[in-house]
């Protein structure tokens, strides 16, 4: 049934859907996670402000939800704004929320439409108010959902969660010699959601920029040059197809590899 939903959604006998048809939809990635970058890049290329490709970033963020819901993808995280993010020029960040509410308002509709679940993740409380009213409301009209997970990365940095999360389990009075991953893990913002299966990074850049840090240990990593405001289903496809090429190994060694050691 995915497959004919995404299909119906492409343009008929286009590259998109001959992409979309090589899928195998019993090995998807249960958790994509993309850093979108390129937003100034592309504005830049174009003579426009930086704004400008922000904007049009909305575009590739409204595709790439909706195809990644349409696939069965369970949890979609989209790195939107780090807390390095918050250096550059008040009227940028000032722009960036703007958009952001006005996606949310223009979105809510189609979230609630396919069944998906919006969530924040990162450290809101340094949101202004206005933004924190928007992301909550959001946050509850779409929380009875029982389809895809949505994360938004927010005022998010990779290390300042596992500070957070630190903080979280001694204030829980966890005791330090019963602490293991698995519960560390669950004093985390992505507490109860799967690792990333597939990591997606945009324009090229080979690096994970303070993204899911601890979440990522075993994600399969894909770049493409493709600016955030130009990636669209297509990009998501191919990312998918070498992700079910790869052998996920998990750090483990095949036994016919150790057999051929002797």
């Amino acid at each position: 049934m995915a497959l004919a939903e995404v299909l119906a959604a492409l343009p008929p006998d286009s590259p998109e859907q001959s992409l979309a048809k090589r899928l195998d939809f019993d090995r998807l990635p249960r958790h994509v996670a993309i850093i979108m970058d390129g937003n100034g890049r592309w504005a830049a290329a174009r003579r426009m402000p930086r704004v400008e490709g922000h904007r049009a970033g909305i575009d590739a963020v409204r595709d790439s939800v909706e195809t990644s819901a349409r696939l069965g993808i369970s949890v979609l995280t989209l790195y939107a704004f780090s807390v390095e993010n918050w250096k550059r020029p008040d009227s940028e960040v000032s722009a960036l929320m703007g958009l952001l509410k006005h996606y949310l308002r223009a979105e809510l509709k189609s979230l609630l439409r396919n069944n998906i679940r919006f969530r924040v993740i990162g450290e809101a409380e340094r949101l202004s108010d206005d933004v924190r009213e928007e992301l909550g409301s959001a946050e509850a009209r779409t929380a009875g959902n029982t389809g895809m997970q949505f994360n938004i990365a927010l005022s998010y940095g990779g290390r300042a969660e596992i500070v957070e999360a630190a903080r979280r389990a001694i204030r829980a009075r966890v005791n330090p010699d019963e602490l293991d991953e698995t519960q560390f893990a669950s004093f985390l913002y992505t507490a109860g959601q799967p690792d990333p299966d597939l990591m997606i990074r945009t324009s090229g850049e080979m690096r994970v920029s303070n993204f899911l840090l601890w979440q990522i240990a075993y994600a399969e990593i894909w770049v493409t040059d493709a600016l955030w405001p130009d990636f669209r289903a297509r990009h998501l496809f191919e990312a998918i197809l070498d992700y079910q090429k790869r052998d996920r190994r998990f750090g483990a060694v095949h036994s016919a590899a150790v057999a051929a050691k002797g």
